[in-house]
C-alpha cells in the first residue's frame, strides 16, 4: 500500500488540529496503527484531551510549539519526538510565526471515540 500526499484529504479533528491521515486501518488496509501529519496554524493550540486506548508518538517535522503533557509543558520544535502514553492529557500550541507540522502515530489507529475533550474549545 502506497499514499500520495497530494491526494490525502484534509479534515479538522476533534481536538480542533488539522489532519491528513496518511495511513489509516478504516482507509489503507493496515491494522495496528496510524499515521497522520497535523497541522497547528501559529498562535493557536489544540484543545486539552486524552485517548483511553491509544498510545501516541508526535515526532515534529516544522515549527516550534508548547507542548502540554499531564502535568509538564515544555517547548518543541523540529525534530523533536514526544511520547504520550494512554489516559495522558496533553495539547500542543503552534508558538512561532510559521505552521506548527507534526507526524503523529497512535497505536491503536486514532479514533474519534477514543478522544476525550477535557476542555471547551476556545
Amino acid at each position: 500500500m502506497q499514499t500520495r500526499y497530494a491526494e490525502i484529504p484534509v479534515y479538522v479533528t476533534k481536538d480542533g488540529s488539522e489532519i491528513r491521515e496518511l495511513m489509516h486501518p478504516a482507509v489503507h488496509g493496515n491494522r495496528l496503527q496510524s499515521l497522520a501529519e497535523a497541522t497547528v496554524a501559529p498562535g493557536t493550540r489544540t484543545q486539552l484531551h486524552r485517548h483511553a486506548q491509544t498510545e501516541e508518538l508526535y515526532h515534529v517535522t516544522s515549527g516550534r510549539g508548547l507542548m502540554t503533557l499531564g502535568e509538564c509543558c515544555f517547548t518543541v520544535g523540529a525534530g523533536d519526538t514526544v511520547l504520550i502514553p494512554p489516559g495522558t492529557p496533553h495539547r500542543i500550541e503552534a508558538t512561532g510565526t510559521d505552521a506548527l507540522r507534526i507526524l503523529c502515530c497512535c497505536s491503536p489507529a486514532y479514533a474519534h471515540d477514543d478522544t476525550e475533550l477535557l476542555e471547551d474549545s476556545q
